[in-house]
C-alpha cells in the first residue's frame, strides 16, 4: 500500500523495523549481613583464649630472665602483626571471627586489603609497642639480684613504677578496647573505631547468612 506522504519511507522498511531490545538489568548485589554486637564481642574473647598459651610462655620466660621484655619485643610485635594483619588478609579474620562465622571486609563487601588490615591494627600495635618499651626500660633499671629477690606481684608492682608512663599507656589500652565496643552499640553496621579508621565492616559469612 502506497503512503500519501511522499517523504515517508517504504512500507516494507517500516514493517521490517524491529524495536530496540531492552537491556537486561544488572544483577543487584545482595545486601550485606553485618555481624551483630554479641557475635563480635564473642569473637574478641575467643581470640583472648587463643592467645593464652602465648601469655603462658611469656610468663614462664619472664621468670627465667630479667631481660625477657627486651628479647620478646620484636617476636611479640611479629606475632601480633601475623595474628591481626596476615590472618585477616589471608582468611578474612582472626580465629575468633572465623569460629563465629564472620569475616572482615571492605565497605562494599569485597576482600579486605593489606592496607586496611594494617590500619585496623595500627592503634593497638603502637600502644602495645609503647607498653613493651616502657617495661624494657623498667627492667633495665633493676639488677638481677633485685629482680629475682622479689615475688611475682611485688616485682610487677616495682616494674610498673620504674617503667616510664606504663600506667598511662595501660589506661589508654583499656580505653581503646572499651571505646571499640561502645562505638559498635551506636551504629547500625556495628562498626568499631578501627573499622572507621580502615574503611571496613565485619559481616556474617555467606554460609551463615
Amino acid at each position: 500500500m502506497q503512503s500519501d506522504n511522499p517523504y515517508a519511507p517504504p512500507v516494507s522498511v517500516v514493517e521490517d523495523a524491529q524495536p530496540f531490545a531492552e537491556l537486561p538489568e544488572s544483577p543487584k548485589k545482595p545486601a550485606l549481613a553485618y555481624a551483630g554486637f554479641w557475635r563480635r564481642f564473642g569473637a574478641y574473647w575467643v581470640d583472648v583464649l587463643v592467645f593464652l598459651p602465648v601469655a603462658g610462655l611469656a610468663f614462664y620466660f619472664g621468670e627465667k630472665t630479667r631481660l625477657f621484655y627486651l628479647y620478646w619485643f620484636l617476636p611479640g610485635l611479629a606475632i601480633g602483626a601475623w595474628f591481626h594483619v596476615y590472618l585477616v588478609v589471608k582468611h578474612g579474620g582472626t580465629p575468633g571471627k572465623i569460629l563465629l562465622k564472620t569475616r572482615i571486609a571492605m565497605l562494599d563487601g569485597s576482600k579486605v586489603t593489606e592496607r586496611a588490615a594494617a590500619s585496623r591494627y595500627s592503634v593497638l600495635f603502637i600502644l602495645s609497642a609503647l607498653s613493651t618499651v616502657a617495661m624494657i626500660v623498667g627492667t633495665l633499671k633493676m639488677t638481677d639480684e633485685l629482680y629475682f629477690s622479689l615475688g611475682r606481684v611485688a616485682r610487677g608492682a616495682m616494674l610498673m613504677e620504674l617503667a616510664p608512663s606504663y600506667k598511662l599507656i595501660s589506661i589508654l589500652i583499656q580505653l581503646w578496647v572499651f571505646s571499640e565496643f561502645i562505638t559498635m552499640l551506636f551504629n547500625k553496621k556495628r562498626r568499631a573505631v578501627h573499622d572507621f579508621i580502615a574503611g571496613t565492616v565485619v559481616v556474617r559469612r555467606e554460609a551463615d547468612v
